[in-house]
């Protein structure tokens, strides 16, 4: 299935804790397609800024955007998820923004040179 929005979450993240960061996306690589989402990746600091990470999401649709939201939040696994990301307080800051595909430009493989 290609997804026809996604949201982008921007994370402004405690940089001394990257680590647990890296931790609360790999869960996300679990929880995420079991409530309905496409996960499209979630993109640590590597070189650069150092607090900021990125989530992609995809999604058919903003209606099914809404019910991957309400199995998230019965999710026994994404409410750990959350609740552990809270204790730590690793994100400091959090933005939402919903994109849509341009058609022809999704997974676009990269062409040999020559050809």
């Amino acid at each position: 299935m290609t997804p026809r929005i996604a949201v982008v979450i921007r994370y402004q993240i405690d940089p001394f804790q990257r680590d647990a960061f890296r931790t609360y996306a790999e869960n996300w690589g679990r929880i995420i397609p079991r409530c309905g989402g496409t996960l499209i990746g979630y993109f640590m600091p590597h070189e650069g800024t150092n607090d900021v990470a990125w989530g992609i999401i995809g999604f058919d649709s903003l209606a099914a955007y809404e019910a991957y939201r309400a199995k998230l939040k019965a999710d026994t696994e994404g409410i750990a998820n959350f609740t552990m990301a809270e204790q730590k307080r690793l994100i400091l800051r959090e933005e939402r923004n919903f994109v849509r595909l341009v058609d022809g430009t999704y997974n676009v493989a990269p062409v040999a040179a020559g050809r």
